[in-house]
């Protein structure tokens, strides 16, 4: 029997980097897999890639910044597999570099409301499915960010110490109906998000690298298999935590 056998998931921004990743790892799996992105191509991509391994999923588009594609969203993953019994919440955006000073009303407000309300919105709308079931599991995607601090990404910032503020209260409220919620914290990770970072600069790159004891960046399907496993029986016992994957950057 399969991990995930006939379980089904929801990850949002999969298609392309850790999403991507996490939902390929869940399909092999064995898990029935919705493939939540706001790129049409990239997502359809997703699920072309999960059926030709044999496995089930669907794409659904959603901009998670908005409540009615959220709750839409959910609608579509108990109609098409009876229930939702994974959520990964781990659309997001960096923004610009920009000291605290210099960072605009349009970048706080987009951040905030793609990073932290997107995530509010997808946390509120799977506990409503999963209350009633008794049984559940959600992991948010975080940041190293969200557990420090982060040079020039101030929205950044707050919008993941938020997400990791949202993880240990719903944690607690959600305990006792059997439903889990854990935070990840990944440092650099390569993916196109991770690239825009560490690419136009080598120094920059290298200077980055050296503050993390393993002296090398994270690959996605390293942060996947994490996710992987708070989602398992494994880690059953394991609840509003903040996981990091940084090769000890912040031991």
């Amino acid at each position: 029997m399969q991990l995930f056998n006939n379980q089904s998931i929801i990850i949002t921004g999969a298609g392309s980097g850790i999403g991507k990743a996490t939902a390929l790892y869940f399909a092999e799996k064995g898990a029935n897999v919705v493939v939540s992105d706001i790129h049409v191509a990239n997502g359809n991509k997703v699920v072309a890639a999960i059926e030709a391994m044999g496995g089930k999923a669907v794409f659904v588009q959603t901009n998670v910044a908005n409540n009615n594609e959220v709750e839409t969203l959910v609608q579509e993953c108990v109609h098409h597999f009876g229930r939702l019994d994974m959520m990964i919440n781990n659309a997001g955006i960096g923004g610009d570099l920009k000291f605290f000073d210099q960072i605009t009303d349009e970048d706080w407000n987009q951040i905030i409301a793609i990073n932290q309300t997107g995530v509010f919105y997808c946390m509120r709308a799977a506990l409503k499915v999963m209350k009633p079931q008794r049984k559940g599991c959600i992991v948010n995607t975080a940041s190293v960010a969200g557990i420090g601090s982060a040079a020039r990404m101030g929205a950044y910032a707050a919008s993941k110490h938020a997400v990791v503020g949202m993880t240990k209260t719903a944690a607690v409220e959600y305990a006792k109906y059997g439903i889990r919620v854990n935070a990840i914290c990944p440092t650099v990770i390569k993916t196109p998000m991770g690239d825009s970072y560490i690419s136009s600069d080598p120094k920059i790159t290298e200077m980055i690298k050296q503050t993390i004891p393993m002296k090398r960046f994270g690959e996605a399907k390293e942060v996947a298999k994490t996710i992987g496993w708070l989602c398992s029986e494994d880690a059953s016992f394991i609840t509003g935590h903040a996981i990091r994957i940084d090769g000890g950057m912040m031991a």
